[in-house]
């Protein structure tokens, strides 16, 4: 069997106030007031949470308490710097970077979640490699852990837990037979409400039924998997969560000495054979109850559910 890699790319981004990429996720702008104090709002172009640091290179009149900010929502403020002296005006130069997720959140470990299929349907699971380990010499996090997931026919990739659709990648060409890994795929990334994040990916072209700012519930049908030729179609899957906001840490570096910021979870997943933590080439079907699918819902989303 083909050893399979996976890379989670992590959405670090580096921007100065002076300088936005047009493709940037979130822009940071500094607006005066009438008191003289100095504000920082955010804009981006997803719901979900983004963790902000700043680096002010010159800062005169004013003090900086914190330097990470939590940014959530599609717009807001980061921070305001009040004048030391408040009849002079604040002099500054910042820069900032911003990772996608909630720094440091109460993980629930012992969270039960959905497969990702639908009932009867089998699926052989097998562990993803970390490909910065595999071929550039970087140190894989101890907690790592990514599935691909495979089955024989052309199958729907169900939400595995509650969560609001952060980040949609679609229209790019599905894998050919022969290719293990594509830094260009398919994917949804899901926050949940304890601060991780889904990661669903190498899904087929064309086939995503979600969109950003969509509230998604387990169960729901996100997309299909896509076909590896080889009479196997399969997704990768992992779950994730940012356990560290050194956003400048890194800078200087090469890839091969970089740190990731973010934790991984093993997840205990609802399958035929009762709850379980995947293990490596084994095969797995679903076990759905009205359980494992209410229990995050709240009053409006339950009353909804059981009406529909």
């Amino acid at each position: 069997m083909r050893n399979i890699i996976y890379l989670v790319n992590l959405l670090l981004v580096v921007v100065t106030h002076s300088l936005i990429a047009q493709e940037a996720k979130m822009e940071v702008k500094a607006e005066r007031n009438s008191d003289n104090s100095v504000t920082l709002n955010f804009t981006k172009n997803d719901p979900g949470t983004m963790t902000v640091q700043t680096n002010f290179k010159s800062l005169e009149n004013s003090s900086l308490n914190g330097a990470s900010f939590q940014a959530k929502g599609y717009a807001g403020q980061l921070m305001t710097l009040r004048p030391t002296n408040k009849d002079q005006r604040i002099s500054y130069s910042y820069s900032y970077r911003y990772i996608r997720g909630k720094l440091k959140p109460k993980v629930a470990f012992e969270f039960i979640y959905g497969f990702p299929h639908h009932e009867g349907t089998e699926a052989r699971v097998s562990e993803a490699s970390y490909l910065k380990a595999k071929y550039f010499g970087n140190t894989e996090p101890e907690d790592w852990k990514s599935y691909y997931i495979h089955t024989k026919d052309e199958a729907a990739v169900l939400s595995i837990r509650k969560g609001l659709v952060v980040e949609v990648i679609d229209g790019n060409e599905d894998f050919t037979e022969g290719i293990t890994f594509k830094s260009n795929n398919n994917k949804i990334i899901i926050e949940h409400e304890d601060g991780t994040l889904s990661t669903y990916g190498a899904l087929k072209n064309g086939s995503i039924k979600v969109k950003v700012g969509d509230v998604v519930f387990p169960k729901v049908e996100l997309a299909l998997n896509s076909n590896r030729g080889n009479n196997q179609y399969s997704f990768a899957l992992s779950i994730m969560y940012l356990k560290a906001a050194d956003l400048f840490m890194n800078e200087g570096k090469n890839i091969s000495n970089d740190k990731s910021l973010y934790g991984f979870v093993t997840p205990i997943f609802s399958v035929s054979l009762g709850q379980q933590v995947l293990d490596n080439s084994k095969i797995y079907q679903a076990a759905w109850s009205e359980d494992l699918i209410v229990k995050e819902m709240n009053k409006k989303e339950l009353k909804q559910y059981k009406n529909d």
